[in-house]
């Protein structure tokens, strides 16, 4: 079977999105290549996202991904989620797109992160299911 490229893409790719690609190789790397990017970058990686995904994956994103600028996306994707940054994103060419509409929990307690997390979780699993059952039409 074919994997699908998908890229979660936000500002600084620090938090949010590289939680996202670290939860996706982890629970459905199977189905999907995960990639990440922001239009801008940032030194490190949130410190606390990072916390939080050894925590419940045992993954530490320090050694498996760093900071990346949407140009260092792969030139074909599949699937294109933004994760809610409450700015205009850039065109990116992709068969699908959605926004995950999730708050950045930066500066916030570890409870936000957990449920940042688990939001990700949850919306990446109803994506795979709905690719499955054809309600998103991918070639």
């Amino acid at each position: 079977m074919k994997k699908f490229k998908i890229a979660y893409v936000c500002v600084h790719n620090s938090c949010r999105s590289q939680m996202a690609e670290a939860i996706t190789k982890k629970l459905a790397s199977d189905f999907f290549e995960a990639y990440s990017a922001g239009t801008e970058t940032k030194p490190q990686i949130n410190q606390d996202a990072v916390k939080i995904i050894k925590k419940l994956y045992d993954v530490d994103i320090n050694l498996t991904q760093k900071s990346k600028l949407i140009d260092d996306l792969p030139q074909e994707l599949d699937i294109l989620v933004t994760m809610g940054c409450n700015v205009e994103c850039p065109f990116i060419p992709t068969q699908y797109r959605e926004d995950w509409g999730l708050d950045d929990p930066s500066g916030l307690p570890e409870s936000e992160f957990m449920k940042t997390a688990e939001l990700i979780k949850e919306k990446l699993l109803l994506l795979k299911k709905k690719i499955e059952q054809k309600e998103i039409d991918l070639k």
